[in-house]
């Protein structure tokens, strides 16, 4: 009993930093939002209390309502295709490259982490603007007519942020096709299965576990980010990061902000427990 008293208090000793890190510069800042959430501003002056007007404001008013499902529109098909695309992207490297060239090409593939999110961001505004490289070359092959109108839209955000995300969803399904062993497929082959039931029952499932983690940090990174949407999508169309920021800087209305992003806090909390279910379905 001793010996275990004292193995619990080391234990507790060990994870004692990590806890208190958590709580000075998490769990009190995001409580601190929380409760700055139900403020409301009377001029330029915030008073505090039990207000959920700003949260009865969000889910009644339509531009931000719309903010939201833009956010979760772009998300949810940048998060699709970027598994979609990177897939068999990982499934090559792992399975068609020799092992002596698969550190050159996850190298080449981590290549756009070098680059930040400002130049990557403006490197596509000029390739997909009126005047860049893909109308250019569109015009030159007589395909249009005239330029299209690909920058400041959708589009030019999904894209902007496939780019980036496909690579980091190479990197965690090829970590996990890199431990499959090649006896599965045989024994798959053995049973009369061919390549596709084989994919479908015996590599995917085994898989699931980095296609799902991948595309869990590719929803949270993407639905919180302010800089692509704000740089390829133009004001079309407000993303809740947007939103948030314009509550800040312009409005100055900070308990709105909060609320905004305490429901945006919601959304990727939701998104965690989806994954985790999933997740523990897999390891069942």
């Amino acid at each position: 009993m001793r010996l275990a008293a004292a193995e619990k208090r080391m234990g507790w000793g060990l994870v004692a930093p990590a806890l208190l890190w958590t709580a000075a510069f998490f769990v009190l800042p995001f409580a601190a939002m929380v409760a700055l959430s139900f403020a409301h501003m009377e001029g330029r002056e915030v008073v505090r209390g039990f207000d959920p007007g700003n949260y009865i404001r969000i889910f009644t008013d339509w531009t931000m309502l719309k903010a939201l499902l833009n956010s979760l529109e772009i998300t949810v098909v940048v998060t699709v295709v970027s598994v979609v695309l990177a897939y068999p992207l990982a499934a090559i490297i792992a399975f068609r490259v020799p092992v002596r060239w698969q550190r050159l090409a996850l190298l080449l593939a981590v290549l756009p982490f070098w680059t930040s999110y400002v130049v990557r961001s403006y490197a596509w505004l000029l390739v997909l603007g009126q005047n860049g490289v893909v109308n250019k070359a569109l015009l030159s092959l007589g395909l249009i007519a005239e330029p299209l109108e690909i920058a400041a839209t959708r589009t030019a955000t999904v894209i902007g942020f496939v780019h980036f995300f496909v690579m980091l969803l190479t990197l965690t399904i090829y970590a996990n096709l890199i431990q499959l062993s090649p006896n599965y497929a045989r024994a798959a082959a053995d049973l009369g299965a061919g390549r596709w039931q084989t994919f479908r029952h015996v590599i995917l499932p085994l898989t699931l576990p980095g296609v799902v983690t991948g595309a869990f940090l590719t929803f949270v990174l993407c639905i919180g980010d302010y800089i692509t949407p704000q740089i390829l999508g133009g004001n079309a169309e407000l993303t809740l990061p947007q939103l948030i920021m314009l509550q800040m800087g312009r409005s100055g209305n900070f308990p709105l902000a909060s609320a905004l992003s305490v429901v945006l806090m919601a959304v990727v909390t939701l998104a965690y427990f989806a994954s985790s279910r999933w997740l523990r379905m897999d390891r069942v």
